[in-house]
């Protein structure tokens, strides 16, 4: 993903605005921060994963391991965030459904005590459907990648 500019319009968005921009709450809030961001092109999200969360009750107890699901959850968070940045204030809160997700690749597990390093950049945007690829990190190690679109609901 080394593709996407390197001009950083916004970073450093915490959790209380995160929770501003987005719906999502706990336990289903799977970022913890934004340390990048460019608008209309890409973000990345830290999401700290924690022994506290509450799928690590039973996935798996005695040897607990994140959700591959989640992963790709936290992805779309981050490219929710990246999308109401870029329409603005008027996109706060708004629901947004996933339409497809494509070439999901898990590729190492993710445990308590990881910092997942989410990068997202967006392939295309038409109407009120974005496109996008997503990469989850833990150091440089890639542990799951996906390509998805989402759309973004007017009530």
């Amino acid at each position: 993903m080394e593709g996407a500019s390197k001009a950083l319009g916004v970073v450093n968005v915490d959790i209380t605005r995160i929770m501003e921009m987005i719906p999502h709450r706990y336990p289903f809030l799977m970022i913890d921060r934004i340390v990048a961001l460019v608008p209309d092109a890409s973000a990345t999200a830290i999401k700290n994963v924690s022994i506290d969360e509450p799928h690590f009750q039973g996935h798996f107890p005695l040897r607990p391991v994140m959700p591959g699901v989640l992963i790709i959850e936290a992805m779309a968070q981050t490219a929710a965030v990246l999308v109401v940045h870029t329409l603005g204030p008027a996109a706060e809160g708004k629901l947004v459904y996933f339409m497809t997700i494509e070439n999901a690749r898990f590729r190492k597990p993710v445990f308590p005590g990881d910092q997942l390093r989410i990068h997202v950049v967006k392939q295309r945007h038409r109407a009120n459907v974005w496109k996008f690829r997503g990469e989850a990190r833990v150091g440089e190690a890639l542990m799951a990648e996906a390509t998805y679109s989402a759309m973004i609901m007017n009530d």
